[in-house]
């Protein structure tokens, strides 16, 4: 859902390791209205909750939720609740949360990565597996912010990052499609269009590829979403920003 300006290629290097080059921080908080064509859907929200300790690591508490209005949920409800935790350094994700609720699909899910051993321990409803997973993989939240630290504004070039998800390694290719002016909470800002192609179902029920328009700046902060879904489309549009760092080149 969030993707930065990017280039052809990412460097995977694990420095440098100071957490204030970062294009977010603790106390940022992004508030999206979700539309189904012309219909008001309901609120996403996106933030950056508290940095902790995890098996020795310093990690970023991410949380997503996603929530239908009362129109929406009289046929199809959505209560989503998605926490993962980022690795300062690694920018990789260590631990995934996701309580999904999108209609009659009910499950909880935990998936615990072992970034060294490259192993994911999977539970689901209760069954736990474990997976071999690709280096450095990302989960379906911590994707959208490693995104954001990636460099260069490049258009017409592409790359392609690893993702976990409902126990399925995936490529996910991303693509730099070009610049648009927008009128945002932020004001009237420049922005890069990034198409996401993607394998599987995201974060908003998406059926297909999905769009993201990040604002060009350092902060790369995602003002606008489109996603395919079974019947039309649904975007998100940024209408609430709180302890983002935006404007530095």
């Amino acid at each position: 859902m969030s993707v930065p300006a990017l280039c052809s290629a990412i460097v995977f290097a694990e420095s440098p390791n100071s957490a204030t080059l970062r294009p977010f921080a603790p106390g940022e908080r992004l508030t999206y209205t979700l539309s189904w064509g012309k219909i008001a859907a309901g609120t996403a929200v996106m933030e950056v909750a508290e940095r902790q300790t995890f098996s020795g690591r310093s990690v970023l508490k991410l949380l997503h939720t996603a929530r239908s209005n009362n129109f929406v949920s009289v046929f199809y409800p959505v209560n989503n609740r998605v926490e993962s935790l980022l690795d300062e350094d690694g920018i990789y994700s260590q631990r995934l949360m996701f309580n999904r609720r999108e209609g009659r699909r009910k499950n909880d899910i935990e998936i615990l990565f072992d970034q060294i051993q490259h192993r994911a321990i999977v539970t689901k409803d209760g069954n736990t597996e474990t997976l071999e997973v690709p280096a450095r993989v990302q989960d379906t939240l911590s994707v959208l912010y490693f995104f954001r630290t990636l460099p260069g504004t490049a258009l017409q070039t592409s790359t392609t990052v690893d993702v976990h998800h409902d126990k399925k390694n995936y490529r996910l290719e991303l693509r730099v499609e070009g610049t648009e002016r927008m009128k945002t909470p932020l004001g009237e800002v420049d922005t890069v269009r990034i198409l996401a192609i993607m394998p599987f179902k995201g974060l908003f029920m998406n059926e297909g590829n999905i769009r993201i328009w990040v604002t060009n700046d350092a902060a790369r902060i995602p003002v606008f979403m489109k996603a395919k879904v079974m019947i039309g489309s649904v975007t998100a549009a940024l209408t609430s920003v709180e302890g983002a760092t935006f404007g530095r080149p």
